[in-house]
C-alpha cells in the first residue's frame, strides 16, 4: 500500500462519477443517535403503546451474529459493559450504484459502522465512527476495506470482522436507515443548528445553507449531513455537520416541549422505528431498560471519536484506502476488554 498525504484530501476532491449525479453515502453520529432517542423516549413513558410500536415496526435481522466458536469472550471487568455495532444505510438519495457500497438488510446501502460501548458503571457512552474505507483483514478474505464484510458474509461476517479487530464482543447490532431522519425532524417540529460556514447543497438545486443558526425541517436536516461535495475537505466535514445536527437534535428531543407532548413522544418512535433493523434481543424493553439506567447522563458524558488511522493511501491495486493505526487500535481492543475507555479516551487525548 502507498500512504498519501495523510490530510484527507483524497476524501475531499470531486470523482468523475459526479458528472452521472451520483450521490454519497452519510452518517456517523445519526446512527447512534436514533438508538440514543428509543431508549429515551421509552423510557420516558407511555411505555406499552411505545413498546408495541417500536418492536412491530421495527425490523430483525435474522442470524445477526457469526458462530459462537469464532467469537471472543467477554473479560470479567467488562461483563457489565455493552456493545453495540451499529450500521448505516441510507436508502433515500446518498449512496449511489458507482459506489459499490453493499447493502444494509432490509434498508440502504452501508457506509456506515460504528462501536457504541457503554461501561458497566453507566457514567459514559463511548461512540467509536469506523471509516467505511479502512483497510483491515476480513476473516477468511484476506485484506479489504472493511465494509466489504457486508457484501462476502453480511451482517454476521460485519461482526465478526469487528470482534477480531477489536477481540471484544458485540452484544448487539443494528442498522438505521437515515431516511427515518425525515420524518423524526418533522414530528418534533424541526431542529436548530448552527451550521459553521455557508454552502451550496450539491443535493438540490442551488439551495444555500447560511452560516449561523438556521431552523431546519427534515429535508433541509438530511441535505444538511448528506452535504460532502460541497467542502475542501470533504467527508471530515460532513461528519463534523453531522455532529453538529445530531447535539441539535438530541437537545429537541429531549426538551421539556417534547417530552411533556404525548403526542410528539409518539410520532417521533412511530417515525423512527421503521428504519430500524436490530438483532433479536434489541428490542424496546432492552433499550428502554438501557435508557432508565443512562438517565443521569449529560451531552459532556458522550464521547465520539474515530477508529484511530495512520492517514489514507492506496491498496496495490490502486484503491484509495484508509490505514488503521494497528497499535493504538490494539490498545483500544484491550481497554474495551478491561472497560477502561475512559482511561484510553482521556490519554489519548480524543
Amino acid at each position: 500500500m502507498i500512504p498519501d498525504s495523510g490530510d484527507g484530501s483524497s476524501y475531499g476532491s470531486v470523482p468523475e462519477r459526479r458528472k452521472k449525479k451520483n450521490k454519497t453515502g452519510r452518517n456517523v453520529l445519526l446512527i447512534f443517535g436514533s438508538l440514543v432517542v428509543i431508549a429515551a423516549l421509552v423510557a420516558g413513558g407511555f411505555v406499552f403503546n411505545l413498546i408495541n410500536s417500536f418492536d412491530n415496526k421495527s425490523g430483525k435481522i435474522a442470524d445477526a451474529f457469526p458462530v459462537e466458536s469464532s467469537r471472543p469472550t467477554k473479560s470479567a471487568a467488562a461483563e457489565d459493559a455493552v456493545n453495540i455495532l451499529l450500521l448505516g444505510a441510507d436508502s433515500g438519495g446518498g449512496s449511489g450504484e458507482t459506489e459499490n457500497l453493499p447493502n444494509v438488510p432490509n434498508a440502504g446501502r452501508s457506509d456506515t459502522m460504528m462501536l457504541v460501548h457503554i461501561p458497566g458503571d453507566r457514567k459514559q457512552v463511548f461512540v467509536t465512527s469506523i471509516m467505511r474505507d479502512t483497510w483491515v483483514d476480513i476473516p477468511g478474505y484476506g485484506t479489504h476495506k472493511i465494509n466489504a464484510a457486508f457484501s462476502y458474509g453480511g451482517v454476521p461476517l460485519a461482526v465478526q470482522t469487528i470482534e477480531s479487530l477489536l477481540g471484544t464482543r458485540i452484544d448487539h447490532v443494528a442498522s438505521v436507515d437515515l431516511e427515518g431522519f425525515k420524518g423524526l425532524t418533522d414530528a418534533v417540529g424541526g431542529v436548530d443548528v448552527n451550521v459553521p460556514l455557508t454552502f451550496t447543497s450539491s443535493h438540490a438545486s442551488g439551495y444555500v445553507f447560511e452560516k449561523g443558526v438556521q431552523h431546519l425541517d427534515g429535508e433541509h436536516a438530511l441535505l444538511f449531513v448528506r452535504e460532502r461535495y460541497a467542502f475542501s475537505d470533504g467527508d471530515y466535514q460532513r461528519v463534523r455537520n453531522q455532529q453538529t445536527y445530531m447535539k441539535a437534535l438530541i437537545d429537541k428531543l429531549l426538551s421539556r416541549d417534547v417530552l411533556s407532548n404525548p403526542t410528539a413522544i409518539t410520532n417521533s418512535v412511530n417515525e423512527l422505528s421503521p428504519y430500524i433493523q436490530r438483532d433479536d434481543s434489541l428490542n424496546a424493553v432492552a433499550l428502554g431498560q438501557l435508557g432508565l439506567s443512562l438517565a443521569g447522563l449529560n451531552k459532556s458524558d458522550m464521547h465520539f471519536f474515530t477508529l484511530p488511522t495512520s492517514g489514507v493511501g492506496r491498496s496495490a491495486d490502486g484503491q484509495s484506502i484508509v490505514l488503521p493505526d494497528e497499535a493504538a487500535i490494539a490498545d483500544l481492543g484491550e481497554a474495551l476488554q478491561q472497560d477502561t475507555v475512559g482511561e484510553f479516551v482521556e490519554q489519548r487525548g480524543l
